[in-house]
């Protein structure tokens, strides 16, 4: 691990045993609201996302900050997110996950620079496993490098959420999924969602919703293991396009058999 590595590794868990981990499974009806109809926000989400900006900060001045709750207050935040050095991140990924008093959650952090993602870090609180990549450097969990595998099944297990799609549009795709692809629910939280499609769990995920700091560091962190992450269409992730359907897979060959079904 690098010293950048060491240090964010250190204020994620540091983070999450301040304002995350004392609170799974204890929330009090008060401590958590609906943003919108079913995405909800904790008194978690936004402590820890203020302890990671100023932690953040410190690691590096010169690099604004760009939250997930700061977002949702003003989401002209995003305007110019190709430009310049900044950090996107997401305090608690899984939200609505962590709410319930279930897991997967976890917290995201990339570092990017000019609109283009460099370093991506997916940690998870519960069982402190940190992913993490560097571009052109490779994916690792916990200073292992690791290759994505896929899963290695006559039919590839390709997930997709149906909670952020209309019902004709999920029950459209289940129609052509059948018989091509092994369709399983989504796990309802990127950071976990990036790291299965890498150790035999998944070989395909399509997400509906593409907000920058759910995917920035998943994306790299899944290409730098070796699998591909683009637009439906083909397009390369960008973390300024705000499109929907990207789709992630272990390996080039994987996506392009999962954009077959789902992008028909």
């Amino acid at each position: 691990m690098t010293a950048l590595d060491v240090q964010v590794r250190a204020l994620l868990a540091n983070v999450a045993r301040r304002a995350i981990l004392p609170r799974f499974g204890l929330l009090a009806d008060a401590e958590r609201e609906e943003k919108s109809p079913g995405d909800w926000v904790t008194v978690a989400d936004r402590e820890a996302e203020a302890l990671l900006d100023a932690g953040l900060r410190a690691i590096d001045p010169d690099a604004r900050v760009i939250g997930e709750e700061a977002c949702a207050l003003a989401l002209s935040l995003l305007d110019d997110i190709g430009t310049g050095r900044l950090w996107l991140v997401d305090p608690l990924d899984g939200t609505n996950n962590f709410a319930a008093g279930r897991t997967p959650f976890g917290m995201i952090v990339a570092l990017v620079e000019d609109g283009v993602v460099q370093s991506g870090w997916l940690y998870d609180p519960v069982a402190d496993r940190l992913c993490y990549a560097a571009r052109g450097v490779g994916a690792f969990v916990d200073g292992a490098r690791i290759s994505a595998t896929g899963t290695g099944r006559p039919l590839p297990v390709a997930a997709f959420s149906r909670y952020w799609m209309s019902a004709d549009k999920a029950k459209q795709l289940e129609q052509r999924v059948e018989g091509r692809l092994a369709l399983k629910d989504g796990m309802k939280c990127a950071a976990a969602q990036y790291p299965a499609l890498t150790d035999g769990h998944y070989d395909a995920a399509l997400f509906e919703r593409v907000f920058p700091w759910d995917h920035a560091a998943g994306a790299l962190f899944v290409e730098e293991a070796g699998g591909k992450v683009a637009q439906l269409d083909d397009r390369p992730y960008r973390i300024d396009d705000p499109a929907t359907g990207l789709l992630a897979a272990a390996s080039p060959e994987l996506w392009a058999r999962a954009a077959a079904v789902f992008g028909s």
